[in-house]
């Protein structure tokens, strides 16, 4: 594992501030919407369709905590851009947007180094105030917005409007998710150079960890994986890519079914993983379940570590989360089974104590819980 500590020249001209919204293309977004307050316990926000003035697109918005995600469906029978992606990709995510101060020179810098601007500025407003937004390309079929909603004080954006609470919501168990920690794309085979090149150019990201094959593989399989993060190091984005292997790691099954480069997971942040799992599960949300030996070896290093895991061990084995840890502190993980048909996209859940890694100790354990997982699709 290498950590790169220094983080180069701070921009001077403008702020990522955080994860804004993810935006997801689907086939319903009605009904996607409601697969993740059901599950996961988002809260219905705002909406946007026929009744808003919207003609061709419908757009739900569900919240939980700091957490927005949008579900975008199109109405009409047309063969669109949108139409052709949702076909080819299945469900996916479109766009993961960044919150800014500072858009115009942001995107000027994008610009000169060369991103692809696939929607200008512009400017969206009503009585709440106005919101700037502008769209740059990134890996595959994937764009970023640059949203600075600094003057705006609405719901979510202008040309939606708010929705009532699910009336199911208060019979079902309370997650307390609290923030997007990471969001990870795959890439084809050789194209994590060219991606993390991108966002160090056109964004004025910087590398903030990279791990190896030779780091994570198991006996069959393995790929590697860079992380990139803006200065303040509150977006992280990881990007994996494939290594040719006996077997195919999770990664390439990704490609393969994604039909090239895109969004893989995203990373949830709790400050109680026990509990929120456990709720999680209550609702229904399913995870990769991990092999009893490793809990085994788990208790067996700890006893040897300087870091006291405060959690119970038994406790996490029950719940089949995952444990990493370094001398100075370690983060607990789970990820769910996908949350679609095609075996692409799907969320992880972690807690971090005074730990900034990614997991890469729990590699070993998570491919052999995917491996039963693929071998049951037929995909080993």
């Amino acid at each position: 594992m290498t950590a790169f500590l220094d983080k180069g020249k701070q921009p001077e001209g403008g702020r990522f501030l955080a994860f804004d919204h993810v935006t997801f293309w689907v086939s319903n977004a009605k009904q996607a919407a409601s697969y993740y307050v059901t599950r996961f316990g988002f809260e219905p926000v705002a909406y946007s369709g026929l009744e808003t003035g919207s003609r061709k697109t419908v757009s739900y918005v569900v919240r939980l905590n700091k957490i927005t995600f949008l579900l975008r469906a199109q109405y009409q029978p047309e063969e669109t851009e949108f139409v052709k992606e949702v076909a080819y990709h299945g469900d996916f995510v479109k766009d993961v947007a960044f919150e800014v101060e500072n858009l115009d020179y942001i995107l000027e810098c994008a610009r000169k180094h060369g991103a692809i601007v696939v929607r200008d500025l512009w400017e969206e407003k009503d009585e709440f105030g106005v919101v700037r937004m502008a769209t740059v390309k990134t890996f595959g079929d994937n764009t970023h917005t640059l949203v600075d909603r600094s003057k705006y004080r609405g719901v979510f954006l202008p040309g939606y409007q708010t929705l009532s609470p699910d009336p199911i919501s208060k019979y079902l168990p309370k997650v307390e998710i609290k923030f997007i920690d990471h969001v990870v794309g795959n890439m084809t085979e050789n194209g994590i150079e060219n991606a993390a090149n991108w966002y160090t150019k056109c964004l004025q990201f910087h590398r903030f960890w990279s791990v190896d094959d030779k780091q994570v593989r198991s006996e069959f399989r393995a790929f590697r994986s860079l992380v990139v993060a803006n200065w303040e190091e509150t977006i992280k984005i990881p990007i994996n890519e494939p290594v040719s292997c006996e077997r195919q790691s999770q990664v390439q099954e990704y490609v393969e079914y994604h039909g090239g480069a895109g969004i893989q997971h995203i990373a949830v942040y709790t400050e109680d993983i026990i509990s929120t799992v456990e709720n999680m599960r209550k609702r229904g949300v399913e995870f990769l379940t991990i092999p009893p030996k490793y809990y085994k070896l788990i208790r067996e290093r700890l006893q040897n570590s300087k870091v006291k895991v405060a959690e119970s061990i038994d406790a996490l084995e029950r719940l089949h989360i995952l444990i990493d840890y370094d001398d100075e502190g370690y983060l607990l993980q789970i990820f769910t089974k996908h949350a679609q048909d095609r075996p692409t996209l799907f969320v992880e859940v972690i807690q971090r104590s005074n730990h900034n890694g990614f997991g890469v100790g729990n590699v070993k354990a998570l491919f052999e819980s995917l491996e039963v997982e693929q071998e049951k699709r037929g995909n080993i």
